[in-house]
C-alpha cells in the first residue's frame, strides 16, 4: 500500500534556507555514503559530486537564499530541498524540477510528493513557466510515480543510458503543462 501524502498531524512546506537548516545540510550533503546518494543520479562519480558538494555547503553560509532553492521543511525540521532551473533560452517557459529528501525515515510516507506539489504551484505562480520537466533513472520509481501522481507525462526515455552498479537502466523525462496543473491560475 502506498501512502497518498505524510501521516495528517505532519506539515509539509517549503521555505528558504536559515541558519540552523546549515548543520542538517552538512550532514547530509556532505556524507558520501548517504543513502539518498543511491537514488539521486547515482550513475556520476561520487568522489566528484561530493567535492562539489562540500564546496556548495561552505558557501552556504554566507550565500543568500536563492529564489530557485528551497528547504523542504516537515513539521520544523529542514528534510531536504528542491530547486529549478530554466532550460534555455531565457524567458522560453520550460522549467526543469529537482527534489531531494535526505533521510530515508521520510521515505514513502508522501513528503517527497507533497513537496513536488508544492514547488509546482510555486514555480507556476513564481515563473513563466508553460512547461515543467522532471528527469530521473529507472532504477528511481518512487520518484516517477510520485510525479505521475501529480499529472506529470513520461515524454521520453533513452534506453539504457545509465549505469548503476554495473546495471543498465533508462533516463526518463517527464513534463507538465501548467494548463493541466489543477490548481493552475490560467
Amino acid at each position: 500500500m502506498t501512502s497518498s501524502g505524510p501521516p495528517p498531524s505532519s506539515v509539509v512546506t517549503l521555505r528558504g534556507r536559515r541558519p540552523r537548516d546549515l548543520p542538517v545540510l552538512q550532514r547530509w550533503l556532505t556524507d558520501p555514503a548517504a543513502e539518498w546518494r543511491r537514488w539521486d543520479a547515482p550513475y556520476f562519480h561520487h568522489a566528484a559530486t561530493t567535492a562539489s558538494l562540500r564546496t556548495y555547503v561552505q558557501q552556504l553560509s554566507t550565500m543568500a537564499t536563492r529564489p530557485d532553492e528551497r528547504v523542504i521543511d516537515l513539521d520544523g525540521v529542514c528534510v531536504g530541498m528542491v530547486n529549478r532551473s530554466e532550460e534555455e533560452p531565457a524567458g522560453g517557459g520550460w522549467w526543469d524540477l529537482g527534489v531531494l529528501i535526505y533521510d530515508p525515515a521520510h521515505w514513502g510516507q508522501g513528503t517527497g510528493s507533497s513537496a513536488l506539489a508544492l514547488w509546482v504551484q510555486a514555480t507556476l505562480d513564481e515563473t513563466d513557466a508553460h512547461v515543467l520537466t522532471f528527469t530521473t533513472w529507472g532504477g528511481n520509481e518512487r520518484m516517477i510515480r510520485a510525479a505521475r501522481r501529480l499529472g506529470f507525462q513520461e515524454t521520453s526515455r533513452v534506453r539504457e543510458a545509465r549505469v548503476v552498479d554495473g546495471q543498465r537502466y533508462d533516463s526518463v523525462r517527464l513534463d507538465l503543462l501548467r494548463r493541466e496543473w489543477p490548481i493552475s491560475d490560467l
